[in-house]
């Protein structure tokens, strides 16, 4: 089994979802920036791309979850990650990995919990009361003077 931060292999995504290497589509152009002369030679940039619908071991609710999240980042069905922030392709191609999985962990998680309303407490209200009552009296107090 590869390392976690290994460039090629499958992507572990989630306990139960993990992306196949044979989904993965790798594609590599020559990155703006820093690099010098050797920018002009390296293609270092990296693209990543993948069909998160089609993915195995994806639920039918996470597929739903992924459908709905990802709907303005899909390109006829494909998600497409690209890297180009370091000046070697194989740092590029973990960092677009890392960022694929981040995207697709955040696109399946679940909603989270409602918020459950509460009231105030009374010590609150009455505070809060209190507090009034008193910036009230001070008002009334610079109001009158001889």
């Amino acid at each position: 089994m590869p390392a976690i931060d290994d460039a090629s292999g499958d992507l572990p995504v989630t306990g139960s979802v993990v992306v196949p290497a044979s989904a993965l589509s790798w594609r590599f152009s020559r990155s703006s920036g820093p690099g010098g002369q050797g920018v002009n030679t390296a293609d270092s940039r990296v693209e990543l791309s993948v069909s998160p619908l089609e993915l195995p071991g994806v639920t039918d609710t996470q597929r739903q979850r992924l459908a709905q999240r990802l709907r303005d980042r899909l390109v006829d069905g494909v998600l497409t990650i690209a890297a180009s922030e370091h000046r070697q392709q194989l740092r590029n191609r973990q960092a677009a990995r890392e960022r694929l999985a981040a995207v697709l962990r955040a696109a399946m998680a679940p909603p989270p919990p409602a918020r459950r309303r509460t009231k105030p407490t009374r010590g609150s209200q009455e505070r809060r009361i209190e507090a009034k009552k008193q910036r009230g009296q001070l008002k009334k107090q610079r109001r009158s003077w001889d």
